[in-house]
């Protein structure tokens, strides 16, 4: 009975540490995103020139009375596209790393 009363009391203790140990090593570690260019400056590129193209068939598909109106509102949802197609093509080159946060 003493025999199994120490054995158990050691793994407790070999456990305890054992699973300390990681993750006290992963609270250190955190994952973040590296881009080989610019991200930003590609999507504020796609913006003006997706309001400049959206503005153009805005003005070319809106009604005869309507192309101001149409050529806004083509500018308005061609600046969103141009953005979200300029990012995600601009996100191609990112790579997840993970980087070390411990103070030396």
């Amino acid at each position: 009975m003493k025999l199994a009363i120490t054995a158990l009391t050691a793994l407790s203790i070999v456990a305890t540490g054992v699973i300390a140990v990681p993750q006290n090593a992963e609270a250190a570690r955190r994952r973040v995103q590296v881009c080989d260019n610019d991200v930003r400056s590609s999507a504020n590129k796609g913006t003006v020139v997706g309001a400049l193209v959206g503005a153009g068939l805005g003005n070319v598909v809106s009604g005869n009375g309507a192309k101001t109106e149409g050529s806004l509102l083509g500018a308005g949802v061609g600046a969103v596209a141009g953005h979200q197609i300029a990012k995600k093509n601009a996100k191609k080159n990112c790579r997840w790393v993970y980087r070390d946060d411990r103070r030396r």
